[in-house]
């Protein structure tokens, strides 16, 4: 709210246009299925504070990140900002899951958390995942080489606390974004860097055994979702058929913002839970209700309809199009990508495919709403594959 208010006083005094054509169509195109969303609500309430929470994480946010930073060296400043809270939050974690301090897993407190409790067991996974992508689209970038080793040690860093988070939502979106990444560098860095890492990954774990069994169980589980999922997992397929019930009922609009958790018993099987255990770090034992599909495309989809779903992925898609083309205009015009570029996508490609996993919701989102903004910024910041540098 800050940063939006300190952008809007900062228009109002340069009398200038805030943003482009271009940049109010992407950025604004989500307001139309908000709206219609809002209107639907099962209160006024519910209504307004649905919107007003989806305006600010994918319009208003963004748009400040836009508007205010003005070029690499702000861009530069900002990644290294989210790459040192992931340092920070990843220390935490390592320190619960060695000293046993961390939120219950499978009956014991080792699972790594950050300072965000075990109730937001995604949270410190999100951090750190983003400041993986940050750290490594910083080090392929061209910047001087003790940065670029310095980058690539906190990624290598952040690999830690990213495992014994437990997320396997979070691995996968970071497994994927760090490969197109490095695709993005150039097929021959990619195919070098990850035969570096089959090679450390086979040397660390057959080699010296590192990895605990229950890390290893829950690598192996990702492929097993299908023929034997566990209880969570049950959760989440059952919460997902109810997101395409809700759609099923209503296909345009959806049932309104907010309505998810009031429709979800009328439309989930028997097999739901009554909701996901969290205990450890701090917290006591707690049951803790599912009022979410936990995957960001369904939450739209069953509550805004595809009115909604078309609006808000038309705008991330636009985004994600936007950006890669002006990388491969600077990269035609200069021969090499700037690393805001690796850092802007990579970003966006992380959010995009997280939410097949996940949704919005917790402090973490705040970090969503900045990535969003740094993505525009490469995407819309100016019309030419020119790069704003200081």
């Amino acid at each position: 709210a800050l940063a939006v208010l300190y952008c809007a006083l900062r228009l109002v005094r340069d009398r200038r246009r805030p943003l482009s054509r271009t940049a109010a169509v992407v950025l604004g195109l989500p307001v139309l299925g908000l709206a219609v969303a809002a209107a639907g609500a099962l209160s006024p309430g519910a209504g307004l504070t649905g919107l007003g929470r989806y305006l600010q994480v994918f319009v208003l946010v963004p748009a400040a990140v836009l508007l205010l930073v003005r070029d690499r060296a702000d861009v530069r400043l900002l990644t290294w900002s989210m790459v040192g809270l992931a340092l920070w939050q990843g220390a935490v974690g390592v320190h619960q899951y060695v000293t046993g301090t961390g939120a219950s897993y499978q009956g014991e407190p080792i699972r790594a958390v950050g300072t965000f409790g075990p109730q937001d067991v995604m949270g410190m996974a999100t951090v750190v995942s983003l400041g993986l992508v940050c750290a490594a689209g910083l080090a392929l970038g061209r910047t001087p080489v003790r940065h670029r080793l310095l980058a690539a040690g906190c990624a290598l860093a952040l690999l830690l606390p990213l495992a014994l988070s437990f997320s396997r939502g979070a691995w996968i979106a970071t497994a994927v974004t760090c490969a197109v990444q490095l695709l993005l560098a150039g097929v021959r860095r990619a195919l070098a860097v990850g035969a570096a890492v089959v090679a450390a990954a086979v040397v660390l774990v057959g080699g010296f055994g590192v990895g605990t069994a229950m890390l290893q169980e829950r690598v192996g589980s990702i492929t097993q979702v299908t023929d034997a999922p566990d209880q969570s997992v049950t959760d989440r397929y059952t919460m997902w058929a109810a997101a395409a019930g809700m759609w099923r009922e209503r296909p345009l609009t959806g049932v309104g913002l907010k309505g998810f958790p009031e429709h979800r018993d009328a439309h989930a099987s028997l097999a739901l839970s009554s909701g996901s255990e969290t205990d450890g770090a701090g917290a006591g034992y707690r049951r803790q209700p599912l009022l979410s599909p936990h995957n960001m495309y369904l939450l739209v989809l069953a509550e805004q309809g595809l009115i909604g779903l078309l609006a808000l992925a038309g705008s991330w898609l636009a985004l994600l199009v936007l950006g890669l083309r002006r990388l491969r205009a600077v990269r035609r015009e200069r021969g090499t990508v700037p690393d805001c570029a690796f850092v802007a996508c990579g970003l966006l490609v992380w959010q995009l495919t997280d939410f097949a996993y996940a949704d919005i919701g917790g402090p973490s989102t705040v970090l969503t709403a900045v990535c969003f903004g740094l993505a525009a910024w490469w995407a819309l910041a100016s019309a030419g594959p020119e790069v704003p540098e200081r």
